[in-house]
């Protein structure tokens, strides 16, 4: 029998994990497997809200600079993950291609590739309209070239985010699921989380709570321009083969691939409505339609196919696109990883690893320097500065 849920489970542990997504389960893993006891505590139930309704991308293409060395050592785990935690997550490493709809559109490729390899980065390639076409027959013809990445894919993001969990419990993690943290605080070397079903308290403590994260930053005086939004997916009828790689555009949203069985699955950072307080993601179908026309415009023959379905979760995206993994600046033992954007799939196995050892060694094996979560306040400051008039003595 499962005892994952049972509210009986030892109260104190050496490490708190605050959310049971990808991020909070695979940090759970990391730590677990360091021989360190976890206690993860999830509001709804594991995989909810962005770790399950994401387009499930396994994406290194068009990172921002400081994200890349996250976003290829954690593809090295996505490529050994069976062997890693006994489940693939349904990882296919199907490439990556971001297509170019204009000329101006594939210069703005060549461009970004061109950025890439003077930092030393080579995994981008720029491939002509004929590469295109020959990778995925079924574009439309206006296509003019693009961007891509071989050893990308996609998987199930409900999948990798259980296979995770369930890793975790074979080490000894526990999960409470329906136990959202109403409030933290630290009392002496310990920290504790209060719950509808009792406190919790440990050494450490990890926020890793999604759009909800930022109302337990401010608690402990540590705010982040954080705001939520519902992000959409939609699943179409099945169709005949026609789609191999997983496809994104320069010019516009889109992140869309066909799974074996036919069906194909659209999204791309597609934008809902968010209701934060009841923990809720809304569908917007206006919004879904514009998608569905990009859909349409790259792939004439899906002109009648039907959607089978659509939903949404909640997803925290911060002022600067980028994600807070951080410890803590105002308080010892706290921990960050939150505010991915709506591209933190790919990142969550090699996030939680660098998350443990913050934790347990206090030095990740790659810098997270511009991940801190007290930049907007440094960036502010130095604004403020520059904003200042001079002033004659």
């Amino acid at each position: 029998m499962n005892d994952a849920n049972d509210a009986t489970a030892p109260m104190e542990a050496d490490v708190l994990v605050i959310g049971g997504g990808l991020h909070g389960t695979s940090s759970a893993f990391h730590t677990a497997r360091r021989g360190a006891k976890v206690i993860v505590l999830e509001a709804d139930y594991v995989a909810r809200h962005s770790s399950g309704v994401n387009a499930g991308g396994v994406r290194t293409l068009g990172r921002p600079l400081p994200e890349i060395p996250l976003a290829l050592m954690s593809r090295e785990i996505w490529h050994g993950m069976t062997d890693f935690i006994g489940e693939d997550g349904g990882f296919v490493a199907s490439g990556q291609l971001k297509i170019a709809e204009t000329d101006d559109e594939l210069e703005a490729c060549r461009q970004r590739v061109a950025l890439l390899e003077a930092h030393g980065f080579t995994h981008e390639k720029v491939i002509d309209r004929a590469s295109v076409l020959e990778l995925e027959p079924a574009l439309a013809k206006h296509v003019t070239g693009g961007i891509w990445v071989e050893r990308d894919g996609y998987a199930l993001p409900f999948r990798t985010t259980t296979a995770f969990r369930l890793a975790a419990q074979r080490l000894g993690a526990r999960f409470l699921e329906g136990t959202p943290v109403r409030r933290i605080e630290q009392r002496g070397t310990r920290w504790f989380a209060h719950t509808p079903r009792g406190t919790f308290s440990a050494e450490k403590l990890l926020v890793t709570a999604g759009a909800w994260s930022g109302e337990l930053a401010k608690q402990v005086g540590e705010p982040v321009p954080v705001h939520p939004e519902g992000l959409m997916l939609m699943v179409t009828h099945r169709v005949a083969p026609f789609c191999r790689a997983t496809l994104g555009a320069t010019g516009r949203p889109l992140s869309f691939k066909q799974f074996d069985n036919g069906t194909v699955v659209i999204g791309g950072k597609l934008i809902g409505i968010a209701d934060l307080a009841n923990r809720h993601g809304e569908v917007d179908f206006v919004r879904l339609v514009k998608s569905a026309r990009t859909v349409t415009d790259l792939f004439p023959h899906l002109r009648h196919l039907g959607v089978n379905r659509a939903w949404a979760g909640v997803e925290a995206f911060t002022e600067d696109e980028l994600p807070v993994i951080s410890a803590s600046r105002k308080a010892a033992n706290l921990y960050y990883s939150f505010g991915y954007c709506g591209s933190g799939f790919q990142l969550g196995p090699g996030c939680g690893k660098l998350v443990s050892e913050l934790m347990l060694d206090g030095t990740p094996s790659l810098s997270l320097d511009a991940f801190a979560i007290d930049r907007f306040a440094r960036h502010a400051a130095q604004a403020g500065a520059d904003a200042s008039p001079l002033v004659a003595h």
